[in-house]
């Protein structure tokens, strides 16, 4: 049997990089590569284990055994160890077998840098390559031009294990299947980007892929790292971007893991405080730790670069932010200056978002943080931590009680609405009504709207019209596009069926002319992180619980009227102040007859009068749909 051969990839440039935390191409050196030595085919491994006496690669090409193909510690003091083993060959199963200086304890360890990974339940690493013709020239050349922060960013929010299922064959679909099926779908319904959340190897299915494994390989539940790179070929085709749920705040403790790697806490924080997570039972990782730091923000440049993703979202932030999140006292260790922050995730934090900005042009983070961290999404320069944008979680908790309401108790609440304003424009805000809405006894979206059907379909189509109205950018779960009735399952398909049914079909025609009046009206995205582009004609008609605002892009020319009817009342005669002379004309109502409304609606021209009121010159009056968002254009 062949033995293994001393050869290497890494030069002493790399090494000086890796020990300093400055290396973020480690994946092209670290790992398992396909290459020729001396004319003979075979792979180069190399692993990072500085705690390890002895490192052995065993597989399917040794039966396992261990010893057979030892590889060489480096000189440097690196920890690497690495070497060429002949006629290994693409497709070949294999781990690391590591004893360790520390009591020789023996771990069996996946590949950190595998390209590919078995099918779970099983465990190993598969050799393989990152082969593959692009076809999304064009998209890559112009993605400023459908990512940048004054662009329409409508996301849908996709767990693939869950979308749709084979159900003749009782299996997931696959990559390729999911090229066809859910590409056509989100072209058809209008958003602009697809998220798809973590594709990353994960070993347990209720995680949801938030437990990783295998950081550099998409899962193989649904094809290969080519399939998958065929999906988002066929997206960008489409016209539709690809973010990807990326999660360096924690990793499971599964024995063929990163936990405890070669006997020693190499991944994870040595102290408990900081290197374990209480509420998912998990491993945190050492954002002080300069080789750790090279490995993370290697894996976000590697999605970047080898699968043409668009945006990374960042999950779960405020975890890392913190050092007493979900700790009680004395289960936490202030930092230097007494505080409760992360002094290195901060730090990691900001380089992970400027090795991503310097390398990848028109490309978005965006960060899950669910507290008033400051400046989250302003530039590292002015003290900021680097994201393009962050989840709105405040105006969705808000928004979400405010229309679980039933509409005679809403003139009371109505600051639930109109308090978002106060601080919307202090980060780039991202809405979003995620897979965390709709699940542990939430209820789907359209489970929580009050009333009978009708009112509950009203309010459904109500609060998305008022979320595309709202400054920011837009993210949806996936089944809430058509009214899902129940509860997300992660382990079945979502109800496809409901589309037979009016109300529900009227639900994926609403979010579909909502997302084509986003992406053709300027005044909706040109300025939604600016103060510039929104202002109140009134938020105070708490009687009514009506309120209306005018949307500002660069042309004044482009500006529309929203007005929102929170409640059943149909309001004629219904005036407010306006800016100019002028006609109005309805261009949106979420009452209208197609999506299951009553068609309440002004269908002609409305003139715009030289009467005062709001506080302004002009006005016009309206008639207001029963629980409904109208938008209008002066013309």
């Amino acid at each position: 049997m062949s033995k293994v051969i001393s050869h290497s990839l890494f030069t002493d440039f790399d090494i000086d990089l890796f020990k300093s935390g400055k290396h973020f191409r480690l994946y092209e050196k670290l790992g398992a590569h396909l290459i020729t030595v001396d004319g003979v085919d075979g792979v180069y491994f190399a692993v990072w284990a500085p705690t390890a006496h002895s490192v052995s690669v065993v597989g399917d090409f040794n039966f396992w055994t261990q010893g057979e193909h030892q590889l060489a510690v480096r000189w440097d003091s690196s920890g690497i160890w690495e070497g060429f083993i002949p006629n290994v060959k693409k497709g070949t199963t294999y781990k690391y077998k590591i004893q360790s200086n520390n009591g020789g304890i023996i771990t069996e360890k996946a590949d950190p840098f595998a390209f590919y990974c078995e099918k779970p339940p099983h465990t190993a690493s598969v050799v393989w390559d990152l082969d593959y013709k692009w076809k999304d020239k064009n998209w890559m050349e112009t993605r400023q031009n459908h990512n940048g922060l004054d662009k329409p960013y409508s996301v849908y929010e996709v767990h693939l294990g869950s979308w749709k299922r084979h159900a003749e064959e009782n299996r997931f679909l696959t990559y390729l299947e999911f090229a066809e099926d859910l590409v056509n779908y989100v072209k058809e319904t209008g958003f602009t980007h697809v998220e798809f959340m973590p594709i990353m190897e994960y070993p347990y299915n209720p995680s949801w892929g938030y437990q990783l494994v295998g950081y550099f390989a998409p899962t193989s539940r649904f094809g290969n790292p080519q399939e998958f790179m065929h999906l988002v070929d066929k997206l960008h085709e489409a016209g539709i971007g690809v973010i990807l749920d990326w999660v360096p705040s924690h990793f499971p403790d599964d024995a063929h893991g990163l936990g405890f790697f070669d006997g020693s806490n190499l991944f994870e924080h040595p102290d408990r405080r900081k290197g374990y997570h209480p509420d998912w039972k998990s491993l945190v990782f050492n954002y002080g730790r300069n080789e750790v730091r090279s490995f993370l923000i290697s894996n976000a440049l590697f999605w970047l670069h080898h699968y043409h993703a668009d945006a990374l979202r960042v999950d779960a932030v405020a975890s890392m932010l913190y050092l007493d999140y979900s700790r009680n006292d004395g289960e936490w260790e202030p930092n230097i200056y007494g505080g409760r922050e992360n002094l290195d995730t901060i730090s990691f934090l900001k380089e992970f978002n400027e090795a991503v900005y310097l390398n990848y042009e028109g490309v978005q983070t965006i960060a899950e943080e669910s507290t008033s961290f400051p400046m989250v999404s302003r530039p590292t320069s002015v003290g900021g931590l680097g994201f393009g944008m962050k989840w709105m979680m405040g105006w969705m908790h808000d928004t979400l009680e405010y229309f679980q309401k039933d509409t005679v108790y809403r003139k009371y609440h109505q600051n639930d609405l109109t308090f978002s304003m106060t601080y919307t424009f202090s980060e780039n805000f991202m809405l979003p009504l995620s897979h965390d809405e709709v699940v542990y006894g939430k209820k789907s979206i359209a489970g929580r709207m009050p009333g009978d059907e009708w009112q509950k379909f009203a309010n459904l189509r109500l609060l998305y019209g008022y979320m595309f109205m709202h400054p920011g950018t837009k993210l949806l779960f996936m089944g809430s596009e058509f009214g899902q009735s129940r509860e997300w399952n992660f382990e079945g398909s979502l109800d496809w069926h409901l589309l037979q049914y009016p109300y529900h079909e009227g639900v994926k025609k609403l979010i579909t002319d909502l997302n084509k009046l986003y992406k053709t009206q300027p005044a909706l995205h040109e300025k939604q992180f600016s103060p510039e582009g929104f202002e109140w004609i009134n938020y105070s008609d708490h009687q009514n619980a009506v309120m209306s605002f005018i949307r500002k892009g660069n042309n004044p020319k482009n500006d529309v009227i929203v007005v929102c009817n929170f409640t059943q009342v149909v309001r004629p005669n219904y005036r407010i102040g306006l800016p100019k002379k002028g006609k109005l004309t309805e261009i949106f109502n979420s009452d209208a007859s197609n999506y299951g409304g009553s068609g309440v609606s002004n269908a002609k021209k409305t003139v715009i009068e030289a009467m005062p009121y709001d506080g302004r010159d002009y006005s016009a009056e309206l008639l207001l749909p029963p629980l409904s968002v109208t938008v209008f254009k002066i013309s």
